[in-house]
């Protein structure tokens, strides 16, 4: 499901080990719907300690705009919240439009006061 959805990437953090170890880390925050055996959209939801984190919420296109998206945000941040933190962020690929209209559309703010950088941890990191 992931693959295949516009403005998400998908990383070797999201390989089934990669997977299994966050659901272990972050039990309980998140969901998954199926229709008929088939699974049609899910959301992972993390915390750590301090802020909630929402990632990949992907629901099939033949099944948007029937509030899948919204309750499986309301699950999600509802269960974060009961873990004591009080401020939830989720990263948007600037290349995904659609995505950050969707985020807005459900009342989260865009910031434009901060830029987000990474370090991969590999054998050419530098650290």
């Amino acid at each position: 499901m992931w693959v295949g959805t516009a403005g998400l990437t998908i990383r070797k953090a999201d390989s089934l080990e990669g997977f299994s170890a966050f659901l272990k880390r972050n039990p309980g925050l998140s969901w998954l719907v199926e229709v008929k055996g088939k699974v049609v959209g899910g959301i992972l939801g993390s915390q750590d300690g301090r802020f909630g984190y929402i990632h990949h919420l992907v629901v099939l296109p033949e099944f948007h705009q029937r509030g899948i998206g919204k309750q499986l945000l309301k699950l999600c941040l509802d269960r974060i919240k009961s873990t004591g933190v009080e401020k939830c962020h989720i990263f948007i690929n600037r290349d995904n439009p659609q995505g950050l209209e969707f985020w807005k559309k459900q009342g989260w703010t865009e910031r434009a006061d901060l830029s987000m950088a990474s370090i991969t941890f590999d054998a050419q990191s530098a650290l």
